[in-house]
């Protein structure tokens, strides 16, 4: 008999569904016919337009007031009563309650914080039809872990390395119920984890990939200044198409590859010396995956403080604000035939998990 496994993620933030989508690939990859998959966005089906208001909402905050929504933050992480707070999302529950008749899931996956206890409610308006349904809640950030991830009653919580471990443990989260499997990224990076990176040196090409999304109104300044220091750049703005124009301007027709959204980031990553993004819970993990060192020139107060935190502290990248300060890093990592980025390289491919989908599915077939 097949095991069911209901996965949810939420919009509010791309890492939500990157981990989601790894754990889904990565049962589909491990155990094609072993198990029935869904993966829902509960918010989006139960609250439609006013869902995609608050989402875009969100998103304008984190990226044009981020220390309003630090402040945000913080609040949240203080809060003792989300069982409560969560209990006034009456249509998210009758959405989920729905779901849980019809699909009747043997483990459910919560890579968004509210879920866990909206089930966990559901369940007590139900004790006899659900209490056999594991809880398993994938934490997309590291090290700053808001308590909304970890004030429910989950059966596990799975995270990406022993930082967000110890962590969890600090706050009185049972050792038993803490996994540390990797961020389920993609299993496209596990495809390519044994490619051989071409070492930078003074006489070959620097590879740099700079992804664009968010700090939007610098790139075209930061473009122009990697352009002219001569690395072999490769700039990604996804669906942000107004913004090529203003990209290819700053090029000015020297060598730059400029691409919309692709599908490709796992190979891009592979083949590159270095990535210049933001903090972002799925870039960084991703970039960890592929062994990638780092530049991050944008971290949003909050959930992406730790993400920052665990580059730099492992002395895997490092954090640089400036379009300038960027390319002062990017000349020192490669200055001395690329001694510093030589550093990073080694201390990056010490978190790598590649796999980590993967393990995870095998995971969660088993409980």
């Amino acid at each position: 008999m097949k095991k069911r496994i209901l996965i949810l993620t939420a919009s509010f933030g791309e890492g939500h569904n990157s981990a989601a989508r790894g754990v889904r690939d990565g049962l589909a990859r491990v155990a094609p016919e072993a198990a029935e998959v869904e993966m829902r966005d509960l918010f989006a089906e139960a609250y439609g337009p006013v869902n995609e208001l608050v989402r875009r909402s969100y998103l304008g905050l984190i990226n044009s007031a981020p220390r309003a929504w630090g402040a945000v933050y913080r609040w949240l992480d203080r809060k003792q009563d989300f069982d409560k707070e969560f209990s006034r999302f009456s249509r998210l529950k009758d959405h989920f309650a729905a779901l849980l008749d019809r699909f009747q899931p043997d483990v459910v996956i919560s890579t968004f914080p509210t879920y866990p206890n909206v089930l966990r409610r559901i369940e007590g308006e139900n004790p006899d039809r659900f209490r056999d349904c594991k809880s398993v809640v994938v934490v997309t950030d590291s090290i700053t872990i808001n308590a909304a991830w970890y004030r429910c009653a989950a059966d596990y919580f799975l995270v990406a390395n022993e930082q967000s471990a110890s962590v969890l443990r600090a706050v009185g989260v049972a050792p038993q119920k803490i996994k540390v499997f990797g961020f389920p990224v993609s299993p496209k990076f596990f495809d390519f984890a044994g490619s051989n990176r071409v070492l930078p040196s003074n006489n070959s090409k620097r590879r740099v990939l700079y992804m664009i999304n968010a700090a939007t109104h610098g790139a075209p300044d930061l473009v122009r200044r990697l352009v002219d220091v001569g690395v072999d750049l490769t700039v990604t703005i996804g669906r942000a198409d107004n913004l090529r124009p203003a990209i290819q301007a700053a090029a000015d027709g020297r060598t730059a590859k400029i691409l919309g959204w692709t599908d490709e980031l796992p190979r891009m990553l592979y083949e590159s010396h270095v990535l210049i993004g933001k903090a972002g819970g799925a870039t960084v993990q991703e970039t960890i995956a592929a062994g990638c060192p780092m530049i991050i020139n944008h971290v949003v107060a909050g959930q992406e403080e730790g993400n920052a935190r665990l580059i730099v502290e492992t002395n895997s990248g490092v954090i640089a604000l400036s379009p300038a300060e960027v390319v002062t890093q990017v000349q020192r990592a490669f200055a001395d035939d690329a001694k510093q980025w030589r550093k990073w390289a080694v201390n990056i491919s010490r978190l790598s998990k590649p796999r980590a989908a993967l393990d995870i599915a095998e995971f969660l077939l088993s409980i």
